[in-house]
């Protein structure tokens, strides 16, 4: 599989499903910002502030590059497509959308505690040129199942299993698709700055020693006490190489 290249953006994607792409990676002479809201802004409301924030740094709306969404509890699989094709609207009124194919990196997940009312933006990256960037990446989020082949509950690693030994069997999945991302991308582990897992349940010792094996906890981890986004689903990751990160109110 090739990675996709949208010059006026200023990156490339991997082609995935109609709901996001599998990861971006800024093109040569730009780099990837990721900004992260003090408080999760509902949809409408978190639009209108992405916007706002291309607008002031001189950016179009396709520069949009990945997102972080939280939700207020999982989807079933036909909420989910609701929900999705909702926000791809608006992508497609930004003119985001190519021929059809959906190129945000994208994470969705679910709070245990305090969850909001309604979904959410949590943060975003956006293109930003840069003659001297280094090169920075955003890799979707992806939860324990093969994405694009049917149901999700047909295609789960482990399905309704949470012992340790049916999560690590989750998280060695998920540790494989984060790293055909990135090697899609053509970028590693160790070009991470950031990684997350998101998961309602112990992390078995086994699978936090393969993670240290792999080189993920380079820069430590950050768990989410989180569920992914559809129900069935337990534990899912993310992962990021990006040198500016910054907060707004």
């Amino acid at each position: 599989m090739e990675t996709i290249a949208i010059a006026e953006a200023g990156y490339r994607f991997i082609p995935a499903v109609m709901q996001y792409s599998g990861g971006v990676a800024a093109l040569p002479g730009f780099r990837l910002e990721r900004v992260r809201f003090a408080e999760p802004l509902p949809m409408a409301e978190g639009w209108r502030r992405i916007a706002a924030i291309l607008d002031a740094a001189g950016r179009p709306r396709t520069a949009f590059a990945a997102c972080e969404l939280r939700s207020p509890a999982p989807f079933t699989e036909a909420g989910f497509a609701t929900f999705n094709a909702g926000y791809a609207a608006v992508l497609n009124d930004w003119g985001v959308l190519r021929d059809g194919r959906n190129p945000i990196a994208r994470s969705n997940v679910c709070p245990r505690h305090a969850p909001p009312p309604e979904p959410c933006f949590h943060a975003f990256c956006f293109t930003v040129p840069d003659a001297d960037a280094a090169p920075s990446f955003a890799v979707a989020g992806s939860g324990e199942a093969a994405e694009g082949k049917g149901s999700y509950r047909d295609n789960t690693v482990a399905y309704g299993d949470t012992s340790p030994e049916g999560l690590l069997n989750k998280g060695i999945w998920v540790l494989g698709e984060m790293e055909r991302r990135m090697g899609l991308l053509g970028h590693s582990w160790a070009g991470t700055t950031g990684v997350q897992a998101y998961t309602v349940h112990p992390l078995p010792p086994a699978l936090a020693a393969g993670m240290a094996m792999r080189g993920v906890l380079r820069h430590g981890l950050t768990w989410q006490d989180c569920r992914p986004p559809v129900e069935g689903l337990d534990f899912e990751m993310d992962c990021r190489g990006i040198g500016l990160e910054r907060v707004v109110a």
